[in-house]
């Protein structure tokens, strides 16, 4: 008589969740601080190496000032009213520039994204003034606008018009069928159609474009100043360079740092306010 042994089994795996599971919202605050911290620490620890450098040195502070003397120089400079003039300028400029280029490139890329015709009779165009220089077209405005803030707000809109377009039209595009044909068993209208699918599925593609374009924004405006205006960070930059005023220069360069990851993150907020449902911002809204 033949004995079967029984079935031998290996140990059972056993998973105990983890601190991120047992306390969330105490790993994400955890997190959080710990990314603000490194974010904190980068930059910090750059500047007190350029102070030592200055301090010991190793650098000529007649080209590159201390950070000390630069922060010195930059608070007289706003204590006396100097400095506020050239950040208004800039500012209003990026500001007018950036609403006009939204705008129109949203616009424009929503009907291309929709219309096969549109984006076959208007793509080739576009795509090649996309690939111009945009301070190659300051000449351009200029003869346009003549001298003033045309040129330089025309010459922002353009630039944040491309970025806008094709992130809008890409977007538009890559709307899954599924979400469309759901629309029309529906009976959405185009409006109703426009509202409660292609915006949702599109905005946070939409919203990264728009930030990245915040950032050139703030760039394109920098170059333009120092070319053809008569106040501006931009203008204060290369005046200041033309003088040999280091100190005065990184003042302005700062100011153009500070302003743009003010802007940029301004948009990212508004982002998030807009798509509370986006992928990234799911986590944080839970925790």
């Amino acid at each position: 008589m033949t004995t079967i042994a029984p079935e031998t089994r290996g140990p059972a795996l056993v998973r105990r969740p983890g601190p991120h599971e047992l306390h969330p919202v105490r790993t994400h605050r955890r997190r959080r601080a710990l990314e603000l911290s490194l974010a904190a620490a980068v930059p910090l620890l750059l500047v007190l190496l350029w102070q030592l450098a200055a301090v010991r040195g190793w650098i000529d502070q007649r080209v590159y000032p201390a950070p000390s003397t630069i922060l010195a120089d930059g608070w007289d400079r706003a204590a006396a009213g100097d400095l506020w003039p050239d950040v208004w300028a800039t500012l209003k400029r990026v500001l007018a520039g950036y609403a006009v280029g939204t705008a129109a490139g949203y616009l424009l890329g929503l009907l291309m994204g929709s219309l096969p015709l549109v984006r076959a009779a208007l793509e080739p165009l576009l795509d090649a003034l996309y690939v111009v220089p945009k301070l190659a077209l300051l000449p351009v405005f200029l003869n346009m606008f003549g001298l003033g803030e045309g040129p330089q707000v025309a010459l922002v809109a353009a630039t944040v018009f491309f970025f806008v377009w094709i992130s809008t039209m890409s977007a538009v595009m890559a709307v899954p069928d599924g979400h469309r044909d759901a629309g029309r068993v529906f009976g959405a209208s185009p409006w109703q159609m426009f509202r409660h699918v292609l915006l949702p599925a599109s905005l946070p593609a939409v919203l990264v474009g728009a930030r990245i374009a915040a950032g050139v924004a703030v760039l394109v405006i920098v170059a333009s100043e120092q070319i053809a205006a008569t106040d501006g960070l931009g203008h204060l930059i290369f005046d200041s360079r033309a003088l040999f005023q280091n100190d005065v220069m990184f003042v302005g360069i700062v100011c153009v740092a500070a302003l743009g990851v003010l802007f940029s993150e301004l948009v990212r907020f508004a982002g998030r306010l807009l798509t509370p449902w986006a992928p990234r911002d799911r986590g944080r809204g839970q925790a």
